[in-house]
């Protein structure tokens, strides 16, 4: 191999490795002595492999490919949401946050090796194609994704418009494979959807990217809020799987007049950060708020969530979110990849930690269940479900208090994702959650009263 070419490749294991030995310089000598001593063996080791593996390996192997593979292996012992990012998929998270790429409209995870669909996206391919939420890929395109990453999983699936990929996925209930053949398309992710049911504004964000608090003050805008008398606001962040935190912080500051919205804390002093509220408010503060959550609800969405339910601006309704309370930092390495490390930890204003618990609803509603449902079908994942998960040291919530509204029964199963066409909530409701939203909106000042009448007694 080329020198030139080799120690550009194995630039970022040097810089990470020289970062390590650094840090123990500024320790104890006797300390720094021994982790130095065993930093540069173990290097010496690697180096050692990789001469190995290029004299003598039965082909002649690439040598980008070996030292990428040797670094995705180094992050791969880390959680799962720290990855390498090869030049092109670095240049591919850029696209993501844009909210448009060309592939077939899933979220998707590793759960216990296996890559498992967390929610199709509404208004995708995917989404028409009957992709369901707890499906596991087993093939694409043939290719099985046994020990496949999430980002080689994600190069296969995406690919030009008009070009077909064939899942095979394993569903619960189905007695065999399921072969599903997606016509790729250009994915155009609309972060922010809106419409009025009756004396209701409606507001729901799919995905927090870098304009959705502008389309949110265009839905507030068309919604008239401030100008027409409704009774309350419903902002639904189910099946949202999160994004950026600025845009997440900006929506909160949205509904907050002050205080804190969310921090931060990690080992770098950088990464100890928090966020506050202005006092330019979108929404008015006496117009009720109830905010919608499931165990699709990550991230960003969970950060929104639990400001305004410790600033008491809204009631927290459905069910138990995914806990990803963990932050990732993109940092660009000299070759035009990327590293995506997990730095820090998101805490609510109350100091409650996301991570692997998530936000406990004010009120617990679950979904209609499906008939053909399974007693022990667990159709959503949560974090606490992945491997290699970063643990809770706090201790567990207790939820005696929490308001449990108890099933309906549903006629039929109709998509919770299927938003353009909101009927409207009454018993036949098919979206028991969004039903009992719009209900304890239209009872709010009844109770209200009752809280005041009590009070001045």
């Amino acid at each position: 191999m080329n020198s030139k070419n080799y120690w550009k490749l194995i630039a970022p294991l040097t810089v990470a490795i020289a970062a390590i030995l650094l840090s123990f310089t500024l320790q104890p000598l006797s300390v720094s002595n021994a982790g130095s001593d065993t930093t540069y063996e173990k290097l010496k080791v690697f180096t050692s492999v990789l001469n190995e593996i290029e004299k003598k390996y039965v082909e002649e192997e690439d040598s980008e490919k070996l030292i990428y593979g040797a670094i995705r292996g180094m992050v791969k012992v880390l959680d799962p949401h720290s990855a390498f990012l090869s030049p092109e998929e670095y240049k591919e998270l850029h696209i993501e946050t844009k909210g448009e790429f060309g592939g077939i409209g899933i979220e998707i995870t590793l759960k216990e090796g296996i890559l498992t669909v967390v929610s199709p996206i509404e208004d995708t391919p995917a989404y028409r194609a009957g992709i369901k939420a707890g499906d596991k890929i087993i093939k694409i395109d043939g290719k099985v994704t046994k020990d496949m990453s999430l980002l080689d999983a994600v190069k296969l699936i995406r690919g030009p418009r008009g070009e077909k990929v064939v899942l095979t996925v394993l569903r619960e209930g189905e007695p065999k494979l399921l072969d599903i053949p997606i016509e790729r398309d250009i994915i155009r992710i609309q972060s922010v959807k809106w419409k009025a049911i009756d004396d209701i504004a409606y507001v729901r964000i799919l995905a927090f990217q870098d304009r959705t608090i502008d389309k949110m003050k265009e839905a507030l805008e068309s919604l008239s809020i401030g100008k027409k008398p409704y009774k309350g606001l419903i902002l639904d962040l189910r099946n949202n799987p999160g994004g950026l935190l600025d845009q997440a912080v900006k929506v909160s500051d949205a509904f907050l007049t002050e205080g804190l919205i969310v921090f931060t804390k990690g080992r770098m002093q950088n990464q100890n950060m928090r966020f506050y509220s202005d006092e330019d408010i979108l929404v008015p503060k006496d117009l009720p708020m109830v905010v919608l959550v499931n165990e699709g609800s990550a991230s960003a969405s969970e950060i929104v969530a639990g400001a305004l339910q410790d600033h008491h601006r809204a009631i927290i309704l459905g069910m138990q979110t995914f806990g990803k309370g963990s932050v990732q930092t993109i940092i660009p390495l000299e070759d035009e990849s990327g590293l995506r490390l997990t730095t820090a930890l998101y805490y609510t204003p109350s100091e409650r930690s996301i991570q692997a618990k998530g936000i406990t609803p004010d009120v617990k509603v679950e979904m209609a269940p499906q008939p053909q449902k399974k007693e022990n079908d667990k159709r959503f994942l949560r974090e606490k479900d992945l491997f290699r998960h970063l643990e809770n040291s706090e201790e567990p919530e207790i939820e005696q208090d929490i308001q449990t509204v108890p099933e309906e029964p549903q006629q039929e199963e109709v998509p919770q994702e299927e938003i353009k066409e909101i009927p409207e909530p009454d018993k036949e409701s098919q979206d028991t959650q969004l039903n009992w939203a719009v209900e304890l909106l239209r009872t709010w000042n009844i109770f209200s009263k009752l809280k005041t009448q009590s009070a001045a007694e």
